[in-house]
C-alpha cells in the first residue's frame, strides 16, 4: 500500500512599502511578504528600519508567515562591509531569507540566512536556474518572460522552489538587463533609482527618417494578471506566486492580496488535497475585491501561454491608470457635465477622458446630481467622449478602514486534575500547549457551563478564535475571575510553544565545483565588486567585464541597454513575418522623446528586440 504524498505547500508573496502594509498584506491573506531595508534594495523609495521589520516578523511568524527582505541592488566594494551588517541584523531579528542579485552575498562573512535569487538575477532559462540551485540558492525568481511551459521545463531540473510574478506592473526589459536608465540619466535600475524610461512618449523613427509613430507610450507595458492562470501556473511547478508593488499604497495592497488569495483558497479546494496553503490562519475581509478597482495600465497576460501573442501588451496612450468607463458624455456647458451613466458616481470621485489626440486628461467632481456632474475645474469635453474613474471616493474610504482580520482557530479543553484545574488549547496544525491552576475544587449550586463558555470565549484583541470548548469539569464551580487568568496564561504558554517551533530556512550548501553557464562576462552580468568578481572566477569565468555603474560616467558609443521580447513591430501590426510589415521598411528604428535617442535592432531569428543608445 503506497503512502499518499505530503501537500505541496503554495505561497501568494505580497509586496510592502513599509511595516503596516506588511502587516496588512497578512491579514487579508498573504503568505509572505517582501520589503526593502534600509538600503540596498532595488526600490530606493521603500526603505525600513531594522526595528520596523522585526515589528512584521513578529506578527507574520504567529501565522507561520514568511518575511523575505530585498537587499538586492549592485554592491560596490566600499558598501561590502556596510552590507555584511546590515545581514546580520537581519538575520537577527528573524527575517526569513534575503532576496540578493549581487553574488558578493555568496563571498561574504554573513550568518547562513536562506538566499533568493531576485528577478534581477534574469533567470530566463534552466542553465542559469541550475547553477544558482548549485551556487546555494534556496528559491529562484523567474524572468516574467517565461511563459507555462518554459517554467515547467525549469522546473524538471531543479530542486529548489520557483517563484513566478503573477500580478502588477512590467519591465518592457528582462530585469536585471536594464541599462537604459543609467546610460542616459546616470539613474541605475540596479542601483534602486530607475528613471522609468520605458514610461516616455516617444516618436518612432524608421531608418529613412520617416515619422511612423507620434508621441505614445510605445514602451510602456501593461499590467501584468496573471489571475485566470494560477492552476497552470502551479502545476507547472511555481511554489510562490509574486505580486509586484513595493511602492504600492496600502489599498492596493489588500486589495490585490484579497483577490488573489480568494483564488488561491479556491484552486486548492478543488486540489484534492495536493496543494495546501504555506501559512495558518483565516482572513476575513470587510470588502469585495475587484482587481479592477486597484491602478493598472490595462492588463496583460505577456507571453504566459504564447511565444507569439497576438493581443496587445502596451498601454500607448497613457502610462498612468485611466480607470473603468463609466458613462458617456452628452453635454458639456460651463455649468457642468450632463453625463449617461453605467454606474452611480460621488462626490469626490476622479474621472478623466482622452482627448482627440488620444491625451488623457482627470479631474475630480466637487458634486454629483443624477445625470449631472459638476468638476472642480472647467472642463470642455465632446459629446459622446467615454468618461474613466480612477478614484470612487466612497471604495476609497472603506480601504481606508480596518479592512481585514486573520486569525487562528484553536479548540479549549478544561478538565480536573488531581491539584485543580488545567486548560489545554491547541489548533489543526499540531501545536498545543498547557496552563494549570492549584484550587480547591467544590460542587457549584448552579449550572456552570455557560457561563465558563462565556469566559472561555473571550479571547480579546489576541489572533485567536475559540472554535470549541470541551468542558469536563461537570458541576465544579470555578471563580471567573481564575477562568480569566488561566485563559490569558494558556494563550502566553501557546505563543511562546509556536515560536520555539517556528521552522526557519537556512542558507544551502554552495556547489564550489558548479560552473556558470558562460565563461565570459559582460556588463550586462552586473558585476560591480571584488566579491562578485571571485565568486565567478571560482565558477569558471575567465573574463568579466565590469558593469556600466562601476565607471560612475555613461558609456560612450553604441551600448545595449535593454533586450525584450515585447516587439513594437508585433505591437503595432507590422510583424517582418506578416504582410502589413513589408509595409514598413527593414533595418533599425528609433525612438526619440526630447533629447533622448534609441535605436531598436530587431531580432526576428530569436524573436525579440534589443536597444541601444549612441546612435
Amino acid at each position: 500500500m503506497s503512502l499518499r504524498k505530503q501537500p505541496e505547500k503554495v505561497e501568494l508573496l505580497a509586496p510592502a512599502r513599509d511595516a503596516r502594509i506588511a502587516v496588512e498584506a497578512i491579514k487579508h491573506g498573504a503568505d509572505a511578504v517582501y520589503m526593502g531595508a534600509s538600503s540596498h534594495g532595488a526600490r530606493s523609495a521603500a526603505v525600513n528600519r531594522t526595528d520596523d521589520i522585526a515589528r512584521v516578523v513578529d506578527f507574520a511568524h504567529r501565522f507561520d508567515a514568511k518575511v523575505y527582505v530585498t537587499v538586492n541592488t549592485l554592491i560596490f566594494d566600499s558598501e561590502l562591509k556596510q552590507v555584511e551588517r546590515l545581514v546580520r541584523d537581519l538575520y537577527r531579528i528573524g527575517v526569513d531569507a534575503l532576496i540578493v542579485q549581487d553574488m558578493a552575498l555568496m563571498e561574504m562573512d554573513i550568518p547562513p540566512i536562506a538566499l533568493h535569487a531576485s528577478t534581477q538575477c534574469d533567470i530566463r532559462d534552466a542553465a542559469k536556474a541550475e547553477f544558482l540551485e548549485q551556487a546555494g540558492f534556496s528559491q529562484l525568481v523567474l524572468a516574467r518572460e517565461l511563459g507555462i511551459e518554459e517554467i515547467a521545463g525549469i522546473h524538471s531540473r531543479v530542486g529548489v522552489p520557483l517563484e513566478a510574478f503573477v500580478h502588477g506592473a512590467l519591465c518592457v526589459s528582462y530585469s536585471g538587463d536594464c541599462q537604459a536608465g543609467y546610460a542616459t540619466a546616470l539613474r541605475s535600475a540596479n542601483r534602486g533609482e530607475c528613471p522609468q524610461i520605458c514610461r516616455h512618449s516617444f516618436d518612432l523613427i524608421d531608418s529613412a527618417g520617416h515619422r511612423l509613430v507620434e508621441n505614445k507610450h510605445l514602451l510602456s507595458l501593461k499590467d501584468l494578471n496573471r489571475s485566470a492562470r494560477l492552476a497552470e501556473l502551479i502545476e507547472a511547478g511555481v511554489s510562490s506566486l509574486k505580486i509586484e508593488g513595493r511602492l504600492k499604497d496600502e489599498a492596493y495592497v489588500k486589495n490585490v492580496v484579497a483577490a488573489y488569495s480568494r483564488l488561491l483558497d479556491d484552486f486548492i479546494a478543488s486540489s484534492d488535497g495536493k496543494y495546501v496553503r504555506a501559512s495558518r490562519g483565516v482572513s476575513e475581509v470587510g470588502f469585495v475585491s475587484d482587481l479592477n478597482k486597484s491602478f493598472n495600465r490595462g492588463y496583460t497576460e505577456y507571453f504566459t501561454v504564447d511565444r507569439r501573442p497576438q493581443q496587445p501588451m502596451a498601454s500607448c496612450d497613457s502610462p498612468k491608470w485611466t480607470g473603468e468607463e463609466v458613462g458617456r458624455v452628452v453635454l458639456c456647458s460651463q455649468r457642468g457635465i450632463k453625463a449617461r451613466l453605467h454606474v452611480p458616481l460621488a462626490n469626490g470621485d476622479g474621472l478623466g477622458y482622452f482627448d482627440a489626440d488620444r491625451n488623457f486628461h482627470g479631474f475630480r467632481l466637487n458634486r454629483v446630481e443624477g445625470a449631472m456632474l459638476y468638476p472642480a475645474q472647467p472642463v470642455r469635453i465632446p459629446a459622446g467622449t467615454p468618461l474613466y474613474r480612477n478614484h470612487d471616493r466612497l471604495r476609497a474610504d472603506v480601504m481606508a478602514s480596518d479592512t481585514g482580520r486573520r486569525t487562528i482557530g484553536v479548540v479549549l479543553t478544561l478538565r480536573a486534575t488531581r491539584w485543580g484545574i488545567a486548560l489545554e488549547m491547541s489548533d489543526s496544525d499540531g501545536h498545543s500547549a498547557s496552563a494549570t491552576m492549584a484550587m480547591e475544587l467544590s460542587p457549584a449550586r448552579t449550572p456552570q457551563a455557560e457561563s465558563r463558555r462565556e469566559v472561555l470565549g473571550r479571547t480579546g484583541d489576541t489572533v485567536y478564535t475559540v472554535v470549541e470548548i470541551d468542558d469536563r469539569l461537570g458541576d465544579i464551580f470555578v471563580p471567573r475571575s481564575a477562568l480569566t487568568s488561566l485563559r490569558r496564561r494558556v494563550i502566553e504558554v501557546y505563543e511562546r510553544a509556536a515560536r520555539s517551533s517556528y521552522v526557519y530556512d537556512y542558507h544551502r550548501r554552495t556547489d564550489t565545483d558548479a560552473d556558470f553557464p558562460r565563461k565570459k562576462l559582460t556588463y550586462h552580468d552586473n558585476v560591480a565588486n571584488s566579491l562578485s568578481e571571485t565568486f565567478y572566477r571560482r565558477h569558471g569565468a575567465d573574463t568579466i567585464e565590469p558593469a556600466l555603474e562601476k565607471s560612475g560616467r555613461k558609456p560612450a558609443g553604441d551600448v545595449r541597454v535593454m533586450t525584450t521580447r515585447y516587439c513594437l513591430r508585433r505591437e503595432l501590426g507590422r510583424c517582418l513575418r506578416t504582410l502589413a510589415g513589408k509595409e514598413w521598411c527593414g533595418g533599425d528604428m528609433f525612438l526619440v522623446s526630447g533629447n533622448m535617442r534609441l535605436r531598436v535592432e530587431f531580432d526576428c531569428a530569436k524573436c525579440q528586440m534589443n536597444v541601444f543608445t549612441g546612435n
